[in-house]
């Protein structure tokens, strides 16, 4: 008699996707959204048309506006860490908080994240996924600033190399270099604010929440760090110091305020995605 195999078929392992292929999917999903191409072209102008003003009329005079502003004139290699302060203050947490907002909030408004949350996928490599996103576009908004910056100034306003506002010069190299940094610092700050972000993305289903909320935030902060009553309290809110990577600017740099605005922002950074992922392994599917 012939043996007959009836052992039952094995139904095959639902896996995850490689994390290469989600990571991609999440980064092309985030730069095709017509919004945030917008944002980014609005970031690319705020340095020409700062430049172009600036090359029209001479700029502000010494006492007439910010040092960093009355340093332009002639010195285009400021021009990029001047808008840099400009854009720092509204436009690049505006940009990284609607990333934020639609990256959960988004997500749940459209149905979409009760997909995800059932999906065959870790919640915390989800948290890390969104993140990825919003820290690529934070990154990308500041470079965009920057090399525009560097650009118009060089093209526009001109100048061989960069005058620090300590009164030395610096070659084209050294200054790049400044302008880099200066990048690298703001960038820190943009990943801190995209992570509290992402956090509040996390707690509701309405991505203008988010934004209102981040951006209110920004706004009391920044009032309150003006009160010199409350200078117990300007070491922890997330704006203090913003204005500190004019720093970069002077010969030689001052890194105490850079390096505290740097430990500041890492502590944002770590208790934003802290709070993001125990409210995503939580939440209900």
């Amino acid at each position: 008699m012939t043996a007959i195999d009836t052992a039952a078929p094995v139904a095959p392992v639902r896996t995850s996707a490689p994390l290469g292929r989600v990571l991609l999917a999440e980064l092309r999903w985030v730069l095709r959204r017509p919004r945030n191409l917008l944002a980014l072209l609005m970031l690319a102008g705020l340095p020409v048309l700062l430049g172009t003003a600036i090359a029209v009329t001479g700029g502000p005079g010494g006492s007439g506006g910010p040092p960093a502003l009355a340093a332009v004139a002639g010195n285009g290699l400021v021009l990029p860490v001047a808008a840099l302060v400009l854009a720092q203050s509204l436009l690049l947490p505006l940009v990284v908080a609607m990333v934020a907002a639609d990256a959960l909030a988004g997500e749940s408004a459209h149905g979409t994240l009760r997909g995800l949350l059932l999906a065959p996928v870790g919640r915390v490599r989800l948290v890390g996924v969104k993140a990825f996103g919003v820290l690529v576009l934070a990154v990308l908004a500041v470079v965009v600033v920057a090399v525009s910056g560097v650009l118009t100034g060089l093209i526009i306003v001109g100048g061989d190399g960069l005058v620090t506002l300590s009164g030395t010069t610096l070659s084209i190299g050294p200054a790049l270099g400044r302008v880099a940094l200066a990048a690298a610092w703001s960038a820190v700050q943009m990943a801190a604010v995209g992570a509290v972000a992402l956090a509040i993305s996390s707690l509701t289903e309405h991505p203008l929440v988010v934004m209102a909320a981040t951006m209110g935030g920004l706004i009391v902060f920044g009032v309150l760090g003006t009160i010199p009553a409350l200078d117990w309290l300007h070491p922890v809110l997330i704006t203090t110091d913003w204005s500190a990577v004019l720093d970069v600017l002077r010969d030689p740099i001052s890194g105490d305020t850079l390096t505290t605005g740097l430990l500041r922002a890492g502590c944002y950074l770590l208790i934003g995605l802290s709070a993001t992922v125990a409210r995503v392994v939580t939440k209900d599917a």
